[in-house]
């Protein structure tokens, strides 16, 4: 309880964190139920839509470890305060879209880049500084569930704006939304000012570089990033392709959103879970069993043709699976490597996340094109991430979990 209490200062904070993550993600996260409208109007494949959402999270990935170490010279305020502005043009830019290459600077470079400094590494860091490690995986998990709200509203806005008028007016409502990040940044943004509850470490003392390659030639920190590939390359595809996969199947358009939303809901239920849990047991390993379920889950979803009880429970076990990696990474980065630089080796290995995000995108769009159908592209993601999660849950049990680190010598 007396840790609880501590929290009520920082609340702001933690609150700022959380609409500024529940925005950026459900927003982006929703963007898929515009594909078939889309295309459709303006002319583009869907291949050509998934590249834009491929350079999405190529750049959300390239710029993420420069954001980690902007807000170590800049702050977190202005950092996040500009990403949500650019978060913003972004969508103006998508709404007023006639054509590629207007959805590759909107939907693709601009959200992309901004996703950078709103996104989970950088709500991660900001809702660990001020919080004591007693309560850290517990925290990291609340703002994280939060941040699984955005789909939940979003989703279903746009989908029903865009049946009564178009797609253009469902971007216009996800405009609206996003104005609120603006508010959510600021008061995210007073954790420059607060002081941090964990005492400075070795790596903490060190510059942004020697850091950096203090955690490339750390073992598990690459078998984490390796196997972050795979988380990104799974979500992506299902966030990208899901809506045009059932509209193929001949579903209800509303099925898109309710499965998103429901994603978005158990979101929930599994970040409280997995914050939870990442206080008590080995976080690797906790990682490890999210990838091998998830793969397990997907493949039984796709080996048989959907309904809509089938996709809504696939999207509640998907959802329950899916941020709870969040807590997890961002609690084992400040165990190993402690707070300063938290987000940007968080960005470093969110590379590797982002060019599997990159690869289940375009490469989902790619083999659709070629082959007309999405068998090919999740029979991969099956394969891989079972083999992902078999790799990291081994490497859990050989490795011996990360000691909090020291505190630096006066």
């Amino acid at each position: 309880m007396n840790h609880l209490r501590a929290l009520r200062p920082v609340l702001p904070i933690l609150i700022g964190a959380s609409l500024l993550l529940t925005l950026s993600m459900g927003l982006r996260q929703s963007i898929g139920i515009f594909v078939p409208p889309l295309t459709q109007d303006i002319g583009i494949s869907v291949g050509q839509f998934t590249l834009a959402v491929a350079v999405q999270n190529l750049a959300w990935g390239l710029f993420q470890p420069f954001a980690g170490a902007w807000a170590d010279r800049l702050g977190y305020r202005r950092l996040m305060l500009g990403g949500a502005l650019l978060y913003i043009a972004g969508l103006a830019v998508l709404m007023l879209a006639q054509g590629f290459i207007a959805v590759l600077i909107g939907a693709g470079i601009a959200i992309g880049a901004s996703m950078a400094a709103t996104g989970p590494a950088i709500a991660m860091a900001v809702s660990a500084r001020p919080v004591s490690p007693a309560v850290r995986s517990t925290v990291l998990g609340i703002v994280s569930a939060a941040g699984s709200l955005g789909a939940m509203v979003a989703a279903p806005l746009g989908q029903v704006l865009a049946q009564a008028w178009d797609w253009r007016v469902g971007v216009a409502g996800f405009v609206a939304l996003a104005l609120a990040m603006l508010p959510a940044a600021w008061h995210a943004g007073k954790v420059d000012a607060a002081p941090s509850a964990t005492p400075p470490t070795t790596t903490d003392k060190l510059g942004a570089r020697a850091a950096a390659r203090v955690a490339l030639r750390t073992p598990a920190f690459i078998v984490m990033a390796l196997a972050y590939f795979v988380c990104g390359m799974q979500l992506v595809f299902l966030t990208t392709h899901l809506p045009t996969y059932l509209d193929l199947c001949g579903m209800d358009p509303m099925l898109s959103a309710q499965a998103l939303g429901a994603i978005g809901a158990f979101n929930i239920l599994g970040s409280l879970f997995f914050g939870w849990a990442g206080g008590r047991w080995n976080k690797l390993l906790l990682l490890g069993v999210i990838y091998f379920v998830r793969s397990l889950v997907l493949g039984l979803y796709f080996v048989a043709p959907p309904t809509p009880a089938t996709t809504l429970v696939f999207a509640s076990v998907m959802g329950f699976l899916w941020m709870g990696v969040g807590p997890l990474v961002a609690g084992w980065l400040v165990e190993a490597f402690g707070l300063r630089w938290q987000a940007m080796l968080g960005g470093i290995a969110f590379v590797s996340h982002q060019l599997g995000s990159t690869t289940g995108a375009f490469g989902g769009g790619l083999i659709f094109d070629a082959a007309g159908s999405y068998d090919a592209a999740w029979q991969i993601g099956v394969a891989l991430g079972l083999a992902a999660g078999v790799v990291q849950m081994a490497f859990a049990f050989i490795h011996q979990r990360p000691q909090p680190p020291r505190p630096a010598p006066a």
